[in-house]
């Protein structure tokens, strides 16, 4: 995942790689994708500084994330690197049990945006905000 693009690789249950894209790195768009997938989706990304965010934008929509380290994923060491083949063998790993997970719970930033929410009034907020950067 970059900043401007995210590539997708989707196997078939028999292992085949029945669809490659490329599609902007927004949230509206990455959900589109997922959501038209239409079956028991699991989906895997190497950590990053987007990973969290990612996490917690995918949990809801899919039926298991798995965010790896990609120190531990030799297969992605070898051979040609490029965002398309890291998909590929992403894909492959994923399908085959063979990625070691990072843990990503699921309070994230949901637990700071619900936080936010249960204050009202604009007065509350900043208080909250300054005390915090203390």
């Amino acid at each position: 995942m970059h900043k401007e693009s995210v590539s997708f690789a989707v196997r078939n249950a028999a292992g085949k790689v029945v669809m490659e894209c490329v599609i902007e790195t927004k949230a509206s768009m990455i959900l589109q994708f997922i959501d038209g997938l239409r079956r028991d989706v699991h989906v895997t990304f190497e950590e990053g500084t987007s990973a969290a965010r990612l996490y917690d934008l995918l949990k809801p929509h899919v039926t298991r994330v798995v965010v790896c380290d990609p120190h531990r994923n030799v297969l992605l060491l070898e051979g040609n690197q490029n965002d398309r083949v890291d998909a590929r063998k992403l894909s492959d790993l994923l399908r085959n049990n063979q990625l070691r997970a990072v843990y990503h719970g699921d309070h994230g930033l949901r637990t700071l945006k619900e936080l936010v929410r249960s204050y009202t009034g604009e007065g509350h907020l900043s208080q909250w905000g300054y005390s915090l950067q203390r």
